[in-house]
């Protein structure tokens, strides 16, 4: 079963796709289902992935982790995802930049906030 707004990911290749809508059905990448990734909530090493949300005059900045977390070209947040009043916004990020993004959105209105890191996977706030 697929899940509106799931995010899965193909093993072989590493592809990962966000869905956006619910079905009975199954995403199949290289002859495979897509694992349906499972956001974390708790930090559990030195690395912090969760997403720390501050809130600002003209919106959000959102922070990964109490401390920053590793921008490297071999472990790094690959996005940042703020979902609110139904739509998604997201901040794709490289190896080198900050792992922030600040997103002109009412900190009211949002649902969940969630990153993607390269090596340890799908988190949330």
């Amino acid at each position: 079963m697929v899940e509106k707004l799931g995010i899965y990911k193909c093993q072989p290749c590493e592809i990962i796709v966000e869905s956006l809508t619910d079905s009975k059905g199954e995403i199949i990448c290289c002859d495979k289902p897509m694992e349906k990734l499972i956001a974390k909530t708790a930090d559990q090493g030195r690395e912090k992935h969760v997403p720390v949300i501050e809130k600002l005059k003209e919106g959000i900045k959102v922070k990964i982790g109490s401390v920053p977390h590793p921008m490297e070209e071999k472990h790094y947040i690959q996005w940042i995802e703020v979902i609110a009043n139904d739509k998604a916004y997201r901040q794709f990020l490289k190896p080198g930049q900050t792992p922030e993004a600040v997103f002109n959105i009412d900190a009211d209105s949002i649902i969940t906030v969630r990153e993607h890191c390269n090596i340890h996977g799908l988190w949330k706030a």
